[in-house]
């Protein structure tokens, strides 16, 4: 029998009095794999998380995790998870923090130890687990945090905003986390404003826009094909056609764009550009970034609904 996915919800919805927070929200995570949720603020992210973890209860629509219900309580136990903002006693050791967060979560006595060893080696803190978390700094903490939604192998791991406080040390110590806690097989949910760091995590995204999914996928099929803009003068509508050969040409002004276009064919193209007349100001290659593709959607979405009233 095949496994469920890690989630799954369809025409998911959520009102608060007059507030739609989520609006038909749709989405698939596979088990293993981890994938990014991205928006604006007031998209509906944080109503995902509480909705996903049985924290609110859904208006509409249906949603299961690990294979149950949203809210099954006896699931919860297989979720690990780690809020934006969290704190722990100043006075406790690391260990002691791994120990009652245990309690909490009812794992068997007998397995505590392992469970409390496994996650301290997981995130690094092996050897700082008798120091006191008023010792620690804020990327430690941060790496605490994720030792306690790491105990007992969970098979969903819900990250929320796990890199926004940190320095670029400290983001780099969370992506090893999350990509070590990806080999050994846990599905990881990322819920982060943060594109660059999603994009050099996550497998696969869903971006949303006032409640609804707007486009979901691999990196590569969101951000699409390499290509190439090229801010240039001087050509005429005869020189345009003589391009044509490198591929579909968009124009906006001065700029003109070629999707899809290999970054390798760059010099033949400037060439072509020169020989026809033209003048070069500025040539940018490559694929664009997530967070062209975020803006280009939510500037669709904005222009789908009309200007404000």
């Amino acid at each position: 029998m095949e496994e469920a996915p890690a989630v799954e919800t369809a025409d998911l919805t959520k009102q608060y009095g007059r507030v739609r927070a989520l609006d038909g929200l749709t989405m698939t995570v596979a088990r293993g794999e981890v994938f990014g949720l991205l928006g604006p603020n007031g998209a509906g992210k944080t109503t995902v998380v509480k909705l996903l973890l049985g924290l609110a209860r859904s208006s509409g629509g249906t949603g299961r995790v690990l294979g149950a219900p949203l809210g099954d309580r006896a699931t919860r136990r297989r979720i690990g998870y780690l809020p934006e903002l969290f704190r722990y006693q100043p006075w406790m050791r690391a260990r002691e923090v791994l120990a009652f967060h245990c309690e909490l979560a009812r794992l068997p006595p007998s397995d505590r130890p392992e469970a409390i060893h496994t996650s301290l080696e997981l995130v690094g803190l092996a050897d700082r687990a008798d120091d006191l978390v008023n010792t620690f700094s804020k990327g430690m903490q941060q790496r605490l945090g994720l030792g306690v939604a790491m105990l007992g192998n969970p098979e969903l791991v819900i990250l929320d905003e796990p890199t926004s406080a940190l320095d670029p040390v400290g983001r780099n110590d969370v992506r090893a986390i999350i990509r070590a806690a990806r080999q050994r097989g846990t599905t990881v949910f990322l819920n982060s404003h943060l594109l660059t760091e999603v994009e050099r995590v996550c497998d696969r995204v869903a971006i949303v826009d006032r409640g609804r999914v707007v486009e979901e996928g691999r990196l590569d099929d969101v951000l699409g094909d390499p290509g190439v803009r090229v801010q240039a003068t001087g050509l005429d509508a005869e020189a345009y056609g003589q391009l044509e050969r490198f591929g579909p040409i968009r124009r906006d002004g001065d700029w003109l764009s070629i999707q899809p276009f290999d970054p390798a064919g760059v010099p033949d193209l400037v060439d072509a550009i020169v020989a026809a007349g033209g003048r070069i100001h500025e040539v940018d290659a490559g694929r664009r970034s997530l967070e062209e593709r975020f803006l280009a959607l939510l500037a669709e979405g904005a222009g789908e609904r009309g200007p404000a009233a």
